[in-house]
């Protein structure tokens, strides 16, 4: 029974972080034990904030990039590194439309690409680097591009 308690109490100690779910605050998702974690403001020429873009890198070396509004919901994420990152508690909510796109695409043969006016996913890569992003465009904020999400 001590063992238990040593265990529950060093696993509580242990240096956690999380990354957001697409569409929720950042710190939402699931959690994973990381080594970085940052955060830089990104403003517009007329110096107002428009978004902060949050960075995070796991322990397999994975760079998860979370866009977030003033408001503090992830607008857009963004990946990349030698394995995928856990796609459900990147995507959160969305992640059934995701899953639900692909499953009539044939597993391997090319980028997952799946477009619509309110969900965007692009993931594609080969072992040793994936890389990919997901939006909600109708959250972008006016000086932001898709093209810009990186």
């Amino acid at each position: 029974m001590t063992f238990l308690k040593a265990a529950s109490a060093a696993a509580l100690m242990l240096p956690l972080a999380s990354y957001a779910a697409l569409g929720g605050a950042p710190g939402v998702g699931a959690p994973s034990q990381t080594s970085l974690r940052s955060a830089a403001a990104v403003t517009t020429p007329n110096g107002s904030a428009s978004y902060r873009l949050h960075e995070t890198r796991d322990v397999s070396g994975v760079a998860i990039r979370e866009y977030t509004l003033p408001n503090n919901v992830v607008f857009a994420v963004a990946w990349q590194g030698p394995v995928r990152p856990d796609m459900n508690a990147l995507l959160g909510n969305y992640f059934h439309r995701a899953a639900t796109a692909g499953a009539d695409k044939p597993r391997g043969t090319g980028p997952f690409i799946e477009r619509s006016d309110d969900f965007q996913i692009e993931s594609m890569g080969r072992p040793g680097n994936f890389f990919g992003k997901a939006i909600l465009p109708r959250l972008l904020p006016a000086n932001v591009r898709a093209q810009d999400i990186r």
